[in-house]
């Protein structure tokens, strides 16, 4: 056995390997994944659960001949590793370097960019449809766990799939995120039993003795009745799964490779759909992601030996958000949260546990929790909901019909919104105004530091309809000498030479561009502007030489361009946003300079401008 994960030629060498020399394996990547993880950030606990699983994959099945589908995407590092891609881990999710993400782009072995949640079964589907309509021969294997069964869209795939009869594989990694575990002495025998070919063999007897003549429906009653009571006598939490039309494998013990690779080669031999429950733990093998999965979800560099994090300076906008709306509704009786499977991450832990009973977690169920929302909301509470920009275009119909046709009062707190970094073109929140600015009867709000947050939250509880509040990862600023109680748009200062109108946190950067620009003798304004819709021009300068908009969206349909057309002016206008088309991954600094958005850059643009 090699020492260094580096010195395997991966997937060749673990085809030969036997199971023993796998278990040695295992500890080699974990330690590799800590290894690496532990500088570059990532998704830990949830790779660290599935590496016998991913090394039981890649034995039995023959990628990329056979197409293995991650969901969610985050849960792929041991597959990078198992194929070939264990030298660039020091890039991972850096700028240019390796994603988080399957990406096509990376590798043949990565057969879709999967980075939401929920879609490889779909995915797995239509690519079993395809296959068969070709007439090709080649598994299709859909990888799906860490919630992601919690999610509506897995439910309409099963359906569909089981309907369908088509051959494909789905394997849940259950890790405690998503179905309720159902492991022990019992449950592994009865799995096993599961297995047997008598069971088998009854199920495709079944298929053919209807066609018998004149006996065959008797004989088909008979027999499927005989099934039916085997079936409920061997299992119980796959029964959902039989009827659905899969053959039930499991529950399957997700760290040990023998009954893996066992349960992965029936399920080979078995035609139409199988489903495959195996249990795993999260962030197995590192005692600190065993005790807190969730911490080691998804996270920054971190001290392997301790599993203390590199402290961030300051409070970060999902803390000031969550923290302002838990003081609300200690004031508010009508006040009710709602998160998608983030309420640590949106900053709603300490709401979730001083008021529980007015606390919603719908899991990865966005489109429900707008919905649910809206009901909420007609049975007369205000409902907050918290969630990622890049989440909540999942629910784009229901904003629409369920909210803003009845003009409902519903908040939309969303956080990550704009370029989020590490995480890539499947995170970034960069679209939310383009889509909402189109909704008849939506306010949009965007804050410029974190007392305007809290300023933000207050007068969107006054606002009878729904109201869409935008906020960036990270640290907020908290620009004191700007603060007041209430929540406008407000000038900052006054300048002849150009006016820099930026929306909402990208007022830091205009300050920049400012203290930059009068380093060169421009003479700069400064309005800040919090409210997006409806959208207000009356404060700005028209005497000024140049308007310059400064935003963290797609600049298709963005603030620039709404600006633009309501003013409706022959003066010279620059809009400085993310241009349309999807941005990588990497750290926000190295994404601005890339696409010119960073603070010298604007300020030279401007300057050029002013001298033409």
């Amino acid at each position: 056995m090699k020492k260094n994960i580096l010195e395997y030629n991966f997937p060749m060498d673990l085809k030969a390997m036997t199971v023993s020399e796998m278990e040695l394996l295992s500890y080699g990547i974990r330690d590799f994944l800590l290894d690496n993880i532990s500088k570059t950030g990532g998704h830990l606990a949830p790779n660290l659960g599935v590496v016998e699983l991913t090394m039981a994959i890649h034995k039995v099945f023959d990628s990329p001949k056979d197409k293995i589908i991650w969901d969610v995407g985050h849960q792929s590092y041991v597959h990078k590793i198992l194929t070939g891609r264990g030298r660039n881990f020091d890039t991972l999710r850096q700028f240019q370097g390796m994603s988080g993400f399957p990406k096509q782009k990376e590798s043949v072995h990565d057969i879709f960019d999967t980075g939401h949640s929920s879609t490889s079964i779909s995915i797995a589907a239509g690519m079993a449809a395809a296959r068969d309509i070709k007439k090709e021969s080649y598994d299709v294997i859909a990888v799906i766990g860490d919630g992601s069964m919690t999610g509506g869209l897995a439910f309409e795939a099963l359906n569909n799939l089981g309907a369908s009869g088509s051959k494909a594989i789905v394997i849940l990694n259950d890790n405690g995120m998503s179905i309720s575990p159902n492991i022990g002495g019992l449950s592994q025998h009865l799995g096993k039993l599961r297995l047997s070919k008598p069971y088998l063999n009854t199920k495709r007897i079944l298929k053919g003795v209807s066609n018998v003549p004149l006996l065959g429906d008797k004989l088909y009653s008979g027999m499927r009745g005989f099934k039916e009571h085997l079936k409920y006598a061997l299992i119980s939490g796959g029964v959902i799964f039989e009827e659905l039309g899969f053959t039930y494998l499991g529950p399957v013990d997700g760290h040990n490779l023998e009954d893996l690779l066992e349960i992965f080669q029936s399920a080979k031999r078995i035609n139409g759909p199988v489903f495959i429950h195996v249990m795993t733990k999260k962030g197995k093998g590192y005692i600190n992601a065993e005790k807190e999965p969730n911490k080691f979800h998804g996270i920054g560099p971190f001290d392997k030996e301790s599993g203390a994090t590199v402290a961030s300076s300051g409070i970060s906008y999902s803390k000031v958000a969550g923290d302002a709306v838990l003081e609300m509704a200690k004031e508010h009786s009508d006040i009710v949260t709602i998160s998608a499977a983030m309420c640590d991450a949106t900053g709603l832990g300490p709401f979730s546990k001083e008021l529980p009973k007015r606390f919603f977690d719908v899991g990865i169920a966005e489109s429900h929790g707008v919905t649910f929302a809206a009901g909420l909301a007609n049975g007369g509470m205000k409902p907050f909901v918290f969630i990622y920009s890049t989440f909540l275009q999942r629910a784009f119909d229901q904003i629409i019909e369920d909210v803003c046709l009845m003009n409902l009062s519903v908040v939309f707190a969303i956080d990550r919104a704009g370029v989020v970094g590490a995480d890539g073109e499947t995170h970034h929140g960069l679209y939310d105004l383009a889509y909402l600015s189109t909704m008849p009867n939506m306010t949009i709000l965007s804050p410029s530091d974190g007392n305007q947050l809290k300023n933000a939250l207050r007068h969107a509880y006054e606002i009878n309809g729904p109201v869409a509040i935008r906020y960036p990862r990270g640290t907020c600023s908290f620009q004191s000498e700007y603060a007041d109680a209430g929540f406008d748009n407000k000038r900052i200062a006054y300048g002849s030479d150009v006016e820099i109108i930026p929306l909402g946190p990208a007022l830091n950067k205009a300050l920049e561009v400012k203290a930059l620009l009068e380093e060169k003798g421009k003479s700069v304004g400064i309005l800040s502007m919090q409210k997006m819709k409806p959208l207000d021009t009356s404060l700005i300068n028209s005497e000024a030489k140049l308007l310059v908009t400064i935003e963290d969206a797609t600049i298709s349909n963005g603030f620039g361009e709404n600006l633009v057309f309501k003013i409706r002016s022959n003066k010279r206008i620059i809009n400085f946003a993310w241009p349309d088309e999807f941005i990588s991954h990497g750290d926000i600094k190295s994404l601005e300079q890339r696409y010119g958005l960073d603070s010298a850059t604007i300020a030279e643009r401007i300057c050029d401008n002013l001298e033409k």
